[in-house]
């Protein structure tokens, strides 16, 4: 069995938000849409927390771009979980990923979870929210990762974090 291809980048000019895995799962990857794999929250999320005003499925998420957002990943090789990464591999994925951003110029890049990020800039002690740093020109927001293994924020608390995002990038009357 060969291994999956990495997922097309879901990305256009001067977007409100940038979402950033950290890498695409085996099924996502296998199925060609972002965000798609068992127990996995991001849709639910993003349309509980205003981004879309419908819930779209992984295989709508080409739809995302017309809400002003987009999706990328930090490391573009599919695994079965992010543990199977090294830090030498988001290091190294580190220039690309800020030349992708200061070329397509979004307004806010959101990492989903702390690891990817804290891989790249060395710091270990991170807050949740946006960080004081600019990431290829755009400003960075941490956002829980919205999979279905992270337990400790269950859907609530998710959609908490991703509407204050929301609040802060999408045009004024934006959010649902």
């Amino acid at each position: 069995m060969t291994a999956p291809q990495p997922l097309p980048d879901l990305l256009s000019q001067n977007l409100s938000v940038v979402f950033c895995g950290i890498n695409p799962g085996m099924r996502a990857a296998r199925n060609g849409h972002h965000f798609d794999g068992n127990g996995n929250r991001f849709w639910r999320t993003l349309h509980l927390a205003g981004f879309t005003p419908a819930q779209l499925r992984p295989e709508e998420d080409r739809r995302l771009l017309e809400y002003g957002c987009g999706s990328t990943a930090v490391v573009a090789r599919p695994t079965a979980s992010a543990g199977e990464l090294s830090s030498h591999e988001f290091r190294a994925a580190a220039a690309d990923l800020a030349r992708k951003i200061e070329h397509f110029r979004p307004a806010y890049i959101a990492f989903l979870g702390k690891t990817a990020y804290a891989a790249m800039n060395g710091r270990r002690q991170l807050d949740w929210g946006e960080q004081p740093a600019t990431f290829g020109g755009a400003k960075v927001w941490l956002l829980p990762n919205p999979s279905g293994l992270n337990r400790a924020f269950n859907q609530d608390a998710l959609v908490e974090a991703y509407r204050a995002l929301a609040v802060a990038a999408l045009p004024e009357g934006r959010v649902t």
